[in-house]
C-alpha cells in the first residue's frame, strides 16, 4: 500500500498545466492500491459544492476511475477551500477528514494537517480564520447565491495577497510552540500551507512541509508501511 500526501496545488481554470499535473498524478498511482491525502488548498478558492463550473468535469471524471481502481482519497480543508465539503467529495467516494487527524503507517505515528493552525504569530489571519470558520458564518455564506460567493472569494484573495506582502517572513512560518504541542502525541507532523517544503527535525522528531504546486513541479510525500523515520524524504513530481 502506497500512502499519498500532497497539498497546496491551488488549482484553477486559470492555471491549467497545474491541473494537468494533478491529473498526471492520479494516473501515476491509480494501480499502486493508493491512499491519497489531500491537506488543503486544493483548489485556490472554492466556493460551495454547488458549483458545477465546466473545467471541473475531467477532474471528477478522473478521481472517480481513481477511487473505482481501489484507492482511497482523503481531504483536509485549507484556508483557500474550508467551504469544501462530503457532499462534493461524495461525488467520487472521496472522505472529509477532521482539520487535525491522525495516522499510524507502520512504526510512524503521524499527525496531519493544513497548516494555517500553526501560524499562530500571523494574529490577523488567525482572527479571520476564526470567524470564517464559524459553522454559522460558513452556512450563512453556503446560502448566498453562487455569483456573488464567486466575489467574495475573488474579494478574499485579493485582501490576502496585499496583506502577505505587508507582512514578514517570520509571521508567516509556523510558530516553534505551536509545532512542540502538535507532536505532542505524535513523532511526525505532516502540514503544508506555508510553502516551504522541508524536512525538519524538532527534537527527534520530524516536522515535514509539503511543497506548493508551482509552475513545473511540488514537492510531496510517498510513505509505504516498511519506512522508518529517517527513510522519509520529500519527492518532486514533475509535470
Amino acid at each position: 500500500m502506497t500512502y499519498l500526501f500532497i497539498s497546496d496545488l491551488h488549482l484553477s481554470p486559470d492555471h491549467p498545466r497545474l491541473v494537468r499535473g494533478f491529473l498526471a498524478l492520479l494516473e501515476q498511482y491509480k494501480n499502486s492500491n493508493t491512499q491519497l491525502y489531500i491537506l488543503g488548498d486544493w483548489f485556490n478558492a472554492w466556493i460551495g459544492d454547488d458549483d458545477s463550473s465546466d473545467w471541473l468535469d475531467q477532474i471528477m471524471n478522473e478521481l472517480q476511475l481513481f477511487t473505482e481502481s481501489g484507492n482511497r482519497i482523503f481531504f483536509q480543508v485549507g484556508n483557500r477551500d474550508f467551504a469544501l465539503g462530503q457532499k462534493f467529495l461524495d461525488r467520487f467516494n472521496g472522505e472529509l477528514i477532521p482539520e487535525v487527524d491522525y495516522l499510524t503507517i507502520g512504526q510512524l505515528k503521524i499527525r496531519i494537517e493544513h497548516g494555517d493552525a500553526l501560524c499562530t504569530d500571523d494574529i490577523s489571519d488567525q482572527k479571520f480564520r476564526k470567524i470564517i470558520r464559524n459553522p454559522f458564518i460558513l452556512g450563512f455564506l453556503k446560502s448566498t447565491p453562487l455569483s456573488f460567493r464567486r466575489k467574495l472569494a475573488n474579494g478574499f484573495r485579493k485582501k490576502s495577497h496585499q496583506a502577505n506582502q505587508m507582512k514578514s517572513y517570520d509571521i508567516m512560518d509556523v510558530n516553534q510552540q505551536a509545532v512542540k504541542h502538535a507532536l505532542s502525541y505524535a513523532n511526525i507532523l505532516i502540514h503544508g500551507h506555508t510553502h516551504r517544503p522541508e524536512i525538519h527535525d524538532v527534537h527527534g522528531k520530524k516536522r515535514i512541509v509539503l511543497g506548493d504546486w508551482r509552475a513545473n513541479s511540488a514537492e510531496i510525500l510517498e510513505i509505504n508501511l516498511e519506512m522508518t523515520n529517517q527513510e522519509l524524504k520529500l519527492k518532486t513530481w514533475v509535470y
